[in-house]
């Protein structure tokens, strides 16, 4: 499978990492050179510099190859901006938004983007811990 991950925060990485090690091509794309410490060491994907909201950026990352675009970036809006480019411009079939507001999910699930409330998923973990 192509992946292509915007945002290479701890999320980011985390997941590049391990969609690398199974045997994955992916994509790593971010503001911040800075950012790409955080990958594995043994991380044999792309790492590029750039804006995930730019269509030449995206081409530059495969985004016209990918199977898959996910967006975990700080920015909500950000995020479903970039998956929106990603469904409708490059006609990516799955695309994937991390997002913090909740009650922003049901939203973006009318636009045919699937999403991850981080907030929600922390929350019930932490809930299942406290009630056991």
């Amino acid at each position: 499978m192509n992946v292509v991950i915007m945002g290479c925060g701890r999320v980011g990485a985390q997941l590049a990492g391990m969609l690398d090690a199974n045997g994955h091509r992916v994509t790593v794309l971010d503001l911040d050179s800075y950012s790409f410490r955080r990958l594995p060491s043994g991380y044999r994907g792309t790492a590029l510099i750039g804006n995930g909201l730019d269509e030449e950026h995206l081409k530059r990352a495969g985004i016209e190859e990918a199977d898959v675009f996910v967006a975990v970036t700080q920015g909500d809006n950000r995020n479903l901006m970039a998956c929106q480019i990603a469904r409708h411009n490059f006609n990516v079939k799955k695309v994937i938004c991390r997002i913090y507001d909740p009650l922003r999910q049901e939203l973006y699930a009318t636009l045919g983007i699937e999403s991850v409330s981080s907030t929600t998923v922390v929350a019930e973990l932490l809930k299942t811990k406290i009630e056991g």
